[in-house]
């Protein structure tokens, strides 16, 4: 995998990701989206309706969440999730939870985090979470964390060291199996940044992570309300500077389109996309307009949009 940027404008960055796939031979440009799926299909539209779609984003996002119930079957089966869900062309990262779907806090050791499936709590050590990689063969898959430190609400140094801890453990043990594992030896593991609202921590997150040899950054715990926008927009400014720029990074928990556009502009590259689903879950249709400009030479053109 290799990320060439093709201009960097007042922190927004522009470029084209290369070599991904298990052959290498695909591509996706940044700033982009991931595909949301559940359970490996995109919701409300049927497998042949979203090939007939214009723009579908080239990686879809699947959720641990929805699969780790069925990992034996996925181990048993040997060819990876993609071809069981019939994505095989597809590029595909896997995230530890549904972002649509809130997972209770107060699951989370120094051995293990949990996430919630349809049969309730799945508890995951380092290497139960790696075996269920290795059945699902990702192209990139979120490392587990400690993800309870939010920047949307205060926390406690101590609770925010401790989760930059655990999350830099975690990743230490991930990293060591994926090398004893030939099977994701051409998956990539995105490293998540972690600490809550409290600078220092977010930084020695950012700085420790980056020293290991990850395909990417996810940056975990920046969604909230309003309220905290511009304390937590401020945050994921010095956070991004201290990332290395020629490595993704990913948000997660952010899919409104006034906030994507406030993190691109933040250094951010790739969004999850769950906002058009909760807006139809609610029987809803969004109208917005917003102004954008194709070539910074051209004057910027006034558009609406409708997301239903």
């Amino acid at each position: 995998m290799k990320l060439n940027l093709t201009k960097v404008v007042n922190g927004c960055r522009l470029g084209k990701i290369k070599n991904l796939g298990k052959t290498g031979d695909r591509t996706m440009d940044i700033p982009g989206c991931l595909l949301y799926t559940k359970a490996g299909s995109a919701p409300h539209l049927t497998h042949h309706t979203l090939h007939k779609i214009h723009g579908v984003p080239a990686m879809a996002q699947l959720t641990l969440s929805s699969l780790a119930e069925h990992h034996e079957v996925l181990a048993e089966y040997k060819e990876g999730v993609g071809k069981f869900i019939g994505m095989p062309e597809s590029l595909l990262y896997c995230s530890l939870h549904d972002p649509v779907s809130p997972c209770p806090a107060g699951y989370v050791t120094n051995k293990s985090v949990s996430v919630w499936g349809v049969g309730g709590r799945v508890e995951m050590t380092a290497s139960k979470f790696m075996a269920i990689q290795q059945a699902l063969q990702p192209d990139w898959f979120q490392c587990i964390s400690d993800g309870e430190a939010t920047c949307n609400e205060a926390t406690s140094i101590k609770r925010a060291r401790k989760s930059v801890d655990r999350s830099l453990l975690f990743l230490d043990n991930c990293l060591k199996l994926q090398e004893e594992s030939e099977v994701l030896q051409k998956s990539s593991i995105i490293g998540v940044i972690e600490g809550g609202d409290v600078t220092e921590e977010r930084l020695r997150s950012a700085r420790e992570t980056a020293k290991r040899p990850v395909g990417g950054f996810l940056l975990d715990g920046f969604q909230g309300n309003p309220a905290t926008l511009e304390t937590r927009l401020h945050l994921l400014s010095s956070v991004t500077a201290e990332l290395p720029e020629d490595k993704p990074r990913l948000i997660c928990g952010v899919s409104r389109p006034d906030e994507v556009l406030e993190c691109i502009e933040r250094g951010v590259d790739l969004f999850e996309s769950f906002f058009p689903y909760q807006v139809t879950e609610r029987g809803c249709a969004l109208t917005f307009s917003f102004d954008y400009q194709p070539n910074p030479e051209e004057t910027c053109t006034r558009r609406t949009s409708v997301l239903s």
